[in-house]
Protein backbone atom coordinates (compact mmCIF):
# COMPACT_ATOMS: atom_id res chain seq x y z
CA UNK A 1 0.00 0.00 0.00
CA UNK A 2 1.27 3.46 -0.90
CA UNK A 3 1.67 6.15 1.76
CA UNK A 4 -0.97 8.86 1.28
CA UNK A 5 -0.44 12.35 2.70
CA UNK A 6 -3.45 14.55 3.51
CA UNK A 7 -2.92 18.29 2.97
CA UNK A 8 -5.53 20.56 4.57
CA UNK A 9 -6.48 23.86 2.89
CA UNK A 10 -9.18 26.15 4.25
CA UNK A 11 -8.55 29.60 2.73
CA UNK A 12 -6.18 31.54 0.48
CA UNK A 13 -3.99 32.04 3.54
CA UNK A 14 -3.18 28.33 3.25
CA UNK A 15 -1.98 28.49 -0.36
CA UNK A 16 1.61 27.87 0.75
CA UNK A 17 0.72 24.32 1.85
CA UNK A 18 -0.07 23.48 -1.78
CA UNK A 19 3.54 23.84 -2.99
CA UNK A 20 4.42 20.26 -2.06
CA UNK A 21 1.47 18.95 -4.09
CA UNK A 22 2.30 21.26 -7.02
CA UNK A 23 5.88 19.97 -7.04
CA UNK A 24 4.55 16.40 -6.93
CA UNK A 25 2.44 17.03 -10.03
CA UNK A 26 5.50 18.33 -11.87
CA UNK A 27 7.37 15.13 -10.89
CA UNK A 28 4.65 13.01 -12.46
CA UNK A 29 2.83 12.02 -9.26
CA UNK A 30 -0.92 11.94 -8.67
CA UNK A 31 -2.73 14.52 -6.51
CA UNK A 32 -6.41 14.53 -5.58
CA UNK A 33 -7.78 18.06 -5.17
CA UNK A 34 -11.16 19.80 -4.92
CA UNK A 35 -12.80 21.81 -7.66
CA UNK A 36 -16.12 23.64 -7.54
CA UNK A 37 -17.75 20.55 -9.11
CA UNK A 38 -16.24 17.41 -7.54
CA UNK A 39 -12.81 16.29 -6.33
CA UNK A 40 -10.44 15.48 -9.19
CA UNK A 41 -7.50 13.08 -9.46
CA UNK A 42 -4.79 15.11 -11.15
CA UNK A 43 -1.67 14.33 -13.16
CA UNK A 44 0.57 16.26 -15.56
CA UNK A 45 -1.39 16.24 -18.84
CA UNK A 46 1.89 16.42 -20.78
CA UNK A 47 3.25 13.27 -19.10
CA UNK A 48 1.84 10.06 -20.65
CA UNK A 49 3.14 7.86 -17.82
CA UNK A 50 1.51 10.05 -15.17
CA UNK A 51 -1.79 10.06 -17.06
CA UNK A 52 -1.70 6.28 -17.39
CA UNK A 53 -1.35 6.11 -13.60
CA UNK A 54 -4.74 7.86 -13.26
CA UNK A 55 -6.43 5.01 -15.12
CA UNK A 56 -4.66 2.44 -12.94
CA UNK A 57 -5.52 4.13 -9.62
CA UNK A 58 -9.17 4.60 -10.58
CA UNK A 59 -9.52 1.26 -12.44
CA UNK A 60 -10.87 3.40 -15.26
CA UNK A 61 -11.61 2.01 -18.76
CA UNK A 62 -8.92 3.03 -21.21
CA UNK A 63 -11.36 4.44 -23.77
CA UNK A 64 -12.81 6.99 -21.33
CA UNK A 65 -11.00 10.32 -21.98
CA UNK A 66 -9.83 12.77 -19.32
CA UNK A 67 -10.55 16.48 -18.79
CA UNK A 68 -7.57 18.82 -18.78
CA UNK A 69 -7.59 21.70 -16.28
CA UNK A 70 -5.73 24.99 -16.72
CA UNK A 71 -5.55 28.06 -14.50
CA UNK A 72 -6.83 30.64 -17.01
CA UNK A 73 -9.10 30.44 -20.08
CA UNK A 74 -6.38 32.00 -22.22
CA UNK A 75 -4.15 28.96 -21.58
CA UNK A 76 -6.57 26.71 -23.46
CA UNK A 77 -5.28 27.92 -26.84
CA UNK A 78 -1.80 26.63 -25.91
CA UNK A 79 -3.03 23.05 -26.08
CA UNK A 80 -5.85 23.20 -28.63
CA UNK A 81 -6.89 24.62 -31.97
CA UNK A 82 -10.06 26.72 -31.75
CA UNK A 83 -12.01 26.60 -35.03
CA UNK A 84 -14.83 28.91 -33.92
CA UNK A 85 -12.93 31.55 -31.98
CA UNK A 86 -15.90 33.90 -31.66
CA UNK A 87 -18.11 31.25 -30.04
CA UNK A 88 -15.32 30.05 -27.75
CA UNK A 89 -14.59 33.62 -26.65
CA UNK A 90 -18.22 34.16 -25.72
CA UNK A 91 -18.40 30.86 -23.81
CA UNK A 92 -15.16 31.62 -21.97
CA UNK A 93 -16.25 35.15 -21.09
CA UNK A 94 -19.61 33.95 -19.77
CA UNK A 95 -18.65 30.75 -17.93
CA UNK A 96 -14.88 30.57 -17.25
CA UNK A 97 -13.48 30.13 -14.70
CA UNK A 98 -16.37 27.86 -13.77
CA UNK A 99 -18.00 24.46 -14.29
CA UNK A 100 -17.85 24.40 -18.10
CA UNK A 101 -15.75 21.99 -20.20
CA UNK A 102 -15.27 22.58 -23.93
CA UNK A 103 -14.27 19.89 -26.47
CA UNK A 104 -11.70 21.21 -28.96
CA UNK A 105 -9.21 19.77 -31.48
CA UNK A 106 -6.02 18.96 -29.57
CA UNK A 107 -2.47 19.91 -30.38
CA UNK A 108 0.14 17.15 -30.46
CA UNK A 109 1.57 18.18 -27.08
CA UNK A 110 -1.50 16.53 -25.48
CA UNK A 111 -0.94 12.77 -25.45
CA UNK A 112 -3.28 9.98 -26.51
CA UNK A 113 -3.36 8.78 -22.88
CA UNK A 114 -5.35 11.93 -22.06
CA UNK A 115 -7.77 11.74 -24.99
CA UNK A 116 -8.15 7.93 -25.29
CA UNK A 117 -6.94 8.26 -28.87
CA UNK A 118 -9.38 10.99 -29.90
CA UNK A 119 -8.25 13.98 -31.92
CA UNK A 120 -10.07 16.27 -29.49
CA UNK A 121 -9.47 17.14 -25.85
CA UNK A 122 -11.80 18.30 -23.07
CA UNK A 123 -10.58 21.56 -21.49
CA UNK A 124 -11.77 23.60 -18.54
CA UNK A 125 -10.69 26.29 -16.09
CA UNK A 126 -11.97 25.62 -12.55
CA UNK A 127 -13.02 28.47 -10.27
CA UNK A 128 -12.32 26.70 -6.96
CA UNK A 129 -9.63 28.46 -4.89
CA UNK A 130 -7.59 25.31 -4.22
CA UNK A 131 -7.67 24.17 -7.83
CA UNK A 132 -6.76 27.60 -9.15
CA UNK A 133 -3.83 28.03 -6.74
CA UNK A 134 -2.55 24.50 -7.39
CA UNK A 135 -2.67 24.93 -11.17
CA UNK A 136 -0.93 28.30 -10.93
CA UNK A 137 1.87 26.88 -8.76
CA UNK A 138 2.35 23.77 -10.90
CA UNK A 139 2.44 25.77 -14.12
CA UNK A 140 1.28 22.77 -16.16
CA UNK A 141 -2.04 21.55 -17.57
CA UNK A 142 -3.49 18.94 -15.24
CA UNK A 143 -5.59 16.01 -16.44
CA UNK A 144 -8.13 15.21 -13.72
CA UNK A 145 -11.18 12.95 -13.79
CA UNK A 146 -13.18 12.52 -10.58
CA UNK A 147 -11.10 11.18 -7.68
CA UNK A 148 -13.02 7.99 -7.07
CA UNK A 149 -12.95 4.34 -8.05
CA UNK A 150 -14.41 4.16 -11.55
CA UNK A 151 -18.18 3.71 -11.57
CA UNK A 152 -18.67 4.82 -7.95
CA UNK A 153 -20.46 8.02 -6.89
CA UNK A 154 -18.20 10.99 -7.50
CA UNK A 155 -16.45 12.51 -4.45
CA UNK A 156 -17.63 15.85 -3.12
CA UNK A 157 -15.63 15.73 0.14
CA UNK A 158 -12.09 14.71 0.98
CA UNK A 159 -13.48 11.81 3.02
CA UNK A 160 -15.07 10.38 -0.13
CA UNK A 161 -11.63 10.42 -1.80
CA UNK A 162 -10.06 8.82 1.26
CA UNK A 163 -12.71 6.07 1.21
CA UNK A 164 -11.86 5.17 -2.41
CA UNK A 165 -8.20 6.03 -3.00
CA UNK A 166 -6.32 6.17 0.33
CA UNK A 167 -3.21 4.03 -0.04
CA UNK A 168 -3.40 4.18 -3.86
CA UNK A 169 -2.21 7.77 -4.46
CA UNK A 170 0.45 9.90 -2.73
CA UNK A 171 -1.50 13.14 -2.05
CA UNK A 172 -5.04 14.18 -1.16
CA UNK A 173 -5.80 17.88 -0.64
CA UNK A 174 -8.68 18.42 1.79
CA UNK A 175 -10.25 21.68 0.66
CA UNK A 176 -13.71 21.19 2.17
CA UNK A 177 -16.97 20.43 0.40
CA UNK A 178 -17.45 21.09 -3.31
CA UNK A 179 -19.89 23.89 -4.12
CA UNK A 180 -21.71 22.55 -7.20
CA UNK A 181 -21.63 18.83 -6.40
CA UNK A 182 -21.94 17.54 -9.99
CA UNK A 183 -19.26 17.28 -12.66
CA UNK A 184 -18.86 20.09 -15.16
CA UNK A 185 -21.12 20.73 -18.13
CA UNK A 186 -19.45 19.46 -21.32
CA UNK A 187 -20.18 21.04 -24.70
CA UNK A 188 -18.93 20.49 -28.24
CA UNK A 189 -18.90 23.85 -30.06
CA UNK A 190 -19.96 23.82 -33.71
CA UNK A 191 -17.40 25.13 -36.17
CA UNK A 192 -19.65 27.13 -38.47
CA UNK A 193 -22.54 28.36 -36.33
CA UNK A 194 -23.22 29.89 -32.94
CA UNK A 195 -24.33 26.61 -31.38
CA UNK A 196 -23.11 23.71 -29.25
CA UNK A 197 -24.00 20.09 -28.61
CA UNK A 198 -24.47 19.31 -24.92
CA UNK A 199 -22.59 16.10 -24.14
CA UNK A 200 -22.99 16.18 -20.35
CA UNK A 201 -25.23 18.50 -18.30
CA UNK A 202 -23.88 20.14 -15.17
CA UNK A 203 -23.76 23.41 -13.26
CA UNK A 204 -23.98 25.42 -16.48
CA UNK A 205 -27.54 24.67 -17.59
CA UNK A 206 -29.14 24.58 -21.04
CA UNK A 207 -30.84 27.84 -20.12
CA UNK A 208 -27.44 29.35 -19.29
CA UNK A 209 -26.00 28.21 -22.62
CA UNK A 210 -28.85 29.84 -24.50
CA UNK A 211 -27.70 33.21 -23.18
CA UNK A 212 -24.64 32.79 -25.41
CA UNK A 213 -25.66 30.29 -28.12
CA UNK A 214 -28.40 30.47 -30.74
CA UNK A 215 -29.00 26.72 -30.45
CA UNK A 216 -28.17 23.97 -27.95
CA UNK A 217 -28.44 20.41 -29.27
CA UNK A 218 -28.76 17.50 -26.81
CA UNK A 219 -26.58 14.46 -27.46
CA UNK A 220 -28.41 11.12 -27.62
CA UNK A 221 -26.26 9.74 -24.78
CA UNK A 222 -28.15 11.97 -22.31
CA UNK A 223 -31.15 9.66 -22.52
CA UNK A 224 -29.54 6.25 -22.90
CA UNK A 225 -26.33 4.27 -22.69
CA UNK A 226 -23.92 4.26 -25.64
CA UNK A 227 -23.37 0.96 -27.43
CA UNK A 228 -20.42 -1.10 -26.19
CA UNK A 229 -18.45 -0.50 -29.39
CA UNK A 230 -19.10 3.27 -29.48
CA UNK A 231 -16.29 5.76 -28.89
CA UNK A 232 -17.31 8.35 -26.27
CA UNK A 233 -16.68 11.95 -27.33
CA UNK A 234 -16.25 13.13 -23.74
CA UNK A 235 -15.72 11.74 -20.23
CA UNK A 236 -18.59 9.94 -18.55
CA UNK A 237 -20.71 9.27 -21.64
CA UNK A 238 -20.41 5.51 -22.02
CA UNK A 239 -20.11 3.58 -18.79
CA UNK A 240 -22.29 3.02 -15.72
CA UNK A 241 -21.35 5.87 -13.41
CA UNK A 242 -22.08 7.29 -10.00
CA UNK A 243 -23.57 4.02 -8.75
CA UNK A 244 -23.86 2.83 -5.16
CA UNK A 245 -22.94 -0.80 -4.48
CA UNK A 246 -26.57 -2.01 -4.52
CA UNK A 247 -28.53 -1.88 -7.81
CA UNK A 248 -30.74 1.18 -8.17
CA UNK A 249 -33.95 1.74 -10.14
CA UNK A 250 -35.61 5.04 -11.02
CA UNK A 251 -39.33 5.36 -10.28
CA UNK A 252 -41.74 7.69 -12.08
CA UNK A 253 -45.51 8.18 -11.90
CA UNK A 254 -48.18 10.13 -10.09
CA UNK A 255 -47.20 11.09 -6.54
CA UNK A 256 -49.71 8.82 -4.83
CA UNK A 257 -48.58 5.83 -6.90
CA UNK A 258 -44.89 6.49 -6.29
CA UNK A 259 -45.47 6.95 -2.55
CA UNK A 260 -47.48 3.75 -2.32
CA UNK A 261 -44.70 1.92 -4.17
CA UNK A 262 -42.02 3.40 -1.88
CA UNK A 263 -44.04 2.47 1.23
CA UNK A 264 -44.08 -1.17 0.21
CA UNK A 265 -40.39 -1.18 -0.64
CA UNK A 266 -39.46 0.35 2.72
CA UNK A 267 -41.58 -2.25 4.55
CA UNK A 268 -39.63 -4.93 2.68
CA UNK A 269 -36.28 -3.45 3.75
CA UNK A 270 -35.20 -1.81 0.51
CA UNK A 271 -33.55 1.62 0.22
CA UNK A 272 -35.50 4.64 -0.99
CA UNK A 273 -34.25 8.03 -2.20
CA UNK A 274 -37.15 10.50 -2.30
CA UNK A 275 -38.08 14.18 -2.28
CA UNK A 276 -38.84 16.09 0.92
CA UNK A 277 -42.49 16.30 -0.11
CA UNK A 278 -42.76 12.49 -0.03
CA UNK A 279 -41.64 12.05 3.58
CA UNK A 280 -44.98 12.77 5.37
CA UNK A 281 -46.60 9.99 3.31
CA UNK A 282 -43.93 7.34 3.96
CA UNK A 283 -43.20 5.17 7.02
CA UNK A 284 -40.23 6.10 9.20
CA UNK A 285 -37.20 4.08 8.18
CA UNK A 286 -33.42 4.23 8.50
CA UNK A 287 -33.30 3.20 4.84
CA UNK A 288 -35.10 6.36 3.68
CA UNK A 289 -32.94 9.24 2.42
CA UNK A 290 -34.26 12.56 1.13
CA UNK A 291 -32.65 14.33 -1.81
CA UNK A 292 -34.24 17.72 -1.10
CA UNK A 293 -37.37 19.44 -2.33
CA UNK A 294 -38.84 18.40 -5.68
CA UNK A 295 -37.51 21.53 -7.36
CA UNK A 296 -34.56 22.31 -5.08
CA UNK A 297 -32.14 21.44 -7.84
CA UNK A 298 -29.14 23.19 -6.26
CA UNK A 299 -29.53 21.15 -3.08
CA UNK A 300 -30.14 17.95 -5.04
CA UNK A 301 -26.93 18.53 -6.99
CA UNK A 302 -24.87 19.29 -3.90
CA UNK A 303 -26.16 16.29 -1.94
CA UNK A 304 -26.70 13.61 -4.59
CA UNK A 305 -23.39 11.75 -4.48
CA UNK A 306 -23.19 11.92 -0.68
CA UNK A 307 -26.70 10.44 -0.52
CA UNK A 308 -25.74 7.59 -2.84
CA UNK A 309 -22.66 6.81 -0.74
CA UNK A 310 -24.81 6.65 2.42
CA UNK A 311 -26.62 3.63 1.00
CA UNK A 312 -23.30 1.76 0.88
CA UNK A 313 -23.21 1.48 4.68
CA UNK A 314 -26.79 0.18 4.81
CA UNK A 315 -27.97 -3.40 4.58
CA UNK A 316 -30.06 -2.96 1.41
CA UNK A 317 -30.16 -5.30 -1.58
CA UNK A 318 -31.76 -2.71 -3.88
CA UNK A 319 -32.49 1.03 -3.99
CA UNK A 320 -35.42 2.88 -5.56
CA UNK A 321 -35.19 6.57 -6.39
CA UNK A 322 -37.26 9.53 -7.50
CA UNK A 323 -36.23 11.04 -10.85
CA UNK A 324 -36.15 14.87 -11.07
CA UNK A 325 -37.64 16.93 -13.86
CA UNK A 326 -35.28 17.77 -16.71
CA UNK A 327 -35.47 21.56 -16.64
CA UNK A 328 -32.60 23.77 -15.46
CA UNK A 329 -30.12 21.99 -13.15
CA UNK A 330 -32.65 19.18 -12.78
CA UNK A 331 -31.45 17.82 -16.13
CA UNK A 332 -27.97 17.27 -14.69
CA UNK A 333 -29.29 15.60 -11.51
CA UNK A 334 -31.58 13.40 -13.61
CA UNK A 335 -28.68 12.48 -15.90
CA UNK A 336 -26.52 11.32 -12.98
CA UNK A 337 -29.35 9.33 -11.42
CA UNK A 338 -30.21 7.63 -14.71
CA UNK A 339 -26.56 6.63 -15.16
CA UNK A 340 -26.45 5.32 -11.58
CA UNK A 341 -29.58 3.30 -12.42
CA UNK A 342 -28.00 2.08 -15.69
CA UNK A 343 -31.02 3.82 -17.31
CA UNK A 344 -33.45 1.42 -15.61
CA UNK A 345 -36.69 3.30 -14.87
CA UNK A 346 -39.98 1.83 -13.61
CA UNK A 347 -43.33 3.54 -14.23
CA UNK A 348 -45.85 2.95 -11.40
Amino acid sequence: MMETKIIVWRSAADDHVLKEAADALKRGELVAFPTETVYGLGADALNPVACKAIYEAKERPGDNPLIVHVDTPSAISTYTDIPNLSLFTHLAHAFMPGPLTVILPKKTVISDEVTAGLGTVAMRCPSNGVAHALLRMAGIPVAAPSANTSGRPSPTTAQHVIDDLFGKIPYIIDGGNCQVGLESTIVLPHESENSVTLLRPGGITVEDLYTVCEKVYLDQALQGRLQSDAQPLAPGMKYRHYAPKSPMTGVVGEDRNVRSFFTQKLKNGFGVLCFDEDVPFLPESDKLITLGGKREYDKQAQDLFACLRRFDVMDVSAIYTRVPEDDSLGLAVKNRLLKACAFTVLAV
